[in-house]
């Protein structure tokens, strides 16, 4: 099977039923793990893209936050939010069909003020304080308390 034409077919029936254009796939050991469609619209929830359910599915059958031993196939390089997901899940590799250059002028000017393909991925890398989502740091020694209390209990109070 061509898992990454199985995950432009999910995204191009999710366009014809009215949804958003991105499907994925996840393999392992050449089988279909899991496979997912953005269903932002549908479900109110922006976090509801094709990447993060596939993701979601796959561990839960694997009993597992880790997807080693797995390939992710996407119809386009994934957004960052679905990036870092990736990254943290640390599947073998990710398979994508289309590049950011290629689908940014489809996706440009459209359904989010912060969504802008050629920048959205440059905000990450800017400090805190430069970023056009507005952000405001307070500190307060009782959040790093929590983390001190973390770190005592996983590391033995080494």
């Amino acid at each position: 099977m061509d898992f990454a034409q199985r995950a432009i077919d999910i995204a191009r029936a999710s366009v014809a039923e009215g949804g958003l254009p991105f499907g994925t796939v996840i393999v392992k050991d050449g089988e279909i793990l899991a496979e997912g469609r953005n269903l932002v619209p549908e479900t109110h929830d922006p976090t509801d893209h094709a990447e993060i359910r596939a993701i979601r599915e796959a561990c839960r059958k694997l009993g597992t936050e880790y997807l080693t031993g797995c390939t992710v196939y996407a119809i386009a390089h994934p957004c960052p939010m679905c990036l870092g997901a990736l990254y943290s899940c640390a599947p073998d590799e990710v398979v994508f069909t289309a590049s950011r250059e290629d689908t940014g002028p489809y996706l440009a000017g459209g359904y989010n003020k912060y969504f802008e393909p050629d920048s959205f991925y440059g905000e990450y890398a800017k400090p805190w304080d430069q970023r056009r989502l507005p952000m405001r740091y307070e500190p307060y020694d009782d959040a790093l308390d929590v983390y001190k209390l973390f770190h005592e209990r996983t590391s033995g109070g080494q």
